[in-house]
């Protein structure tokens, strides 16, 4: 029996590569994730065919798209860069971000690269937090990167 402290059960969360009829979702989970600099149906339509992108989407069964993650490969080069992870806003604190990232990371691997790069807001504790307990440092910085003006940390992994 649980308790009101306990946490709400979470299915059985599953990561897998994103289809075309993913788009819906992933749009509208682009929206109610970012307040800026979000990504357009057209985009998403072109990295969901793209072979230089991998779009990522976490789930759980009977409950809509909880997350996605974007990663881009660049031909000849051993370092992948991580676009984007969007987690839902009722899944946040329960694992998806992470998930994602080791799923961005195996992928990256198995490309064939060693590295993955990302940017993050300056002001975004929580993925800070996310990328540096999974062994990100930081290797620079990018003033006025976002739309709104809002500074970026560039952070790199060297892929075990």
């Amino acid at each position: 029996m649980s308790s009101p402290a306990d946490p709400p059960s979470v299915p059985p969360l599953r990561v897998r590569t994103a289809v075309p009829a993913d788009l819906p979702a992933l749009v509208t989970l682009e929206q109610s994730a970012f307040a800026g600099d979000r990504l357009s149906r057209a985009q998403y339509r072109r990295h969901l065919a793209s072979p230089s992108a991998l779009v990522l989407a976490a789930d759980a069964p009977g409950i809509a798209l909880l997350g996605s993650a974007l990663v881009f490969f660049r031909t000849g080069s051993v370092r992948a860069r991580l676009y984007s992870i969007a987690t839902a806003p009722a899944a946040r604190g329960r694992g998806v971000g992470a998930a994602l990232l080791d799923a961005a990371e195996h992928a990256a691997w198995a490309r064939g690269c060693r590295a993955m790069r990302l940017e993050v807001r300056v002001d975004n504790a929580a993925a800070i937090a996310l990328y540096e307990r999974a062994g990100y440092r930081r290797i620079g910085g990018y003033p006025a990167y976002y739309d709104d003006g809002a500074d970026a940390w560039r952070y790199e992994k060297v892929l075990p």
